[in-house]
């Protein structure tokens, strides 16, 4: 017992640091993912051109919502928020989650893959959207 106190309580302190370390890798092999599966028609910022709208502060913001784009009627009249759940679905089958997009896609079936883009798609979303009306 004397000699796991100290073995523990060095991986408690370590604890942390893995974490920290497991987010920053999920984080860029998101983006690499993102990079493949997703940058061709959307940027991670309305600073680079894209064809599809901006995903900077995606998460928890309305549907529809970005300001000089022409969505779909159904997307722009969906109500729906970005939260992950929301994401995964649009990201697992766009047009069985909502019929009448203009997306094209191919589903992003592979929920690691769904995760690893999640992680990325929040480190590019510092803003608080669950506090902005209309948005």
């Amino acid at each position: 017992m004397a000699r796991i106190l100290p073995t523990l309580a060095l991986l408690l302190a370590a604890a942390p640091a893995f974490a920290d370390t497991f987010e920053e890798v999920k984080v860029a092999a998101g983006k690499t993912l993102f990079d493949a599966e997703c940058r061709r028609c959307h940027a991670p910022n309305a600073t680079d051109p894209s064809y599809g709208p901006p995903l900077e502060n995606v998460l928890n913001r309305a549907a529809g919502s970005v300001g000089n784009y022409d969505y779909s009627i159904a997307l722009e009249a969906s109500g729906i928020v970005w939260t992950p759940a929301a994401l995964r679905a649009w990201m697992e089958d766009n047009d069985g989650f909502m019929p009448g997009t203009k997306m094209r896609h191919v589903g992003i079936e592979d929920r690691t893959v769904q995760d690893f883009i999640l992680a990325y798609l929040a480190s590019i979303s510092p803003q608080d959207n669950t506090a902005v009306d209309g948005e």
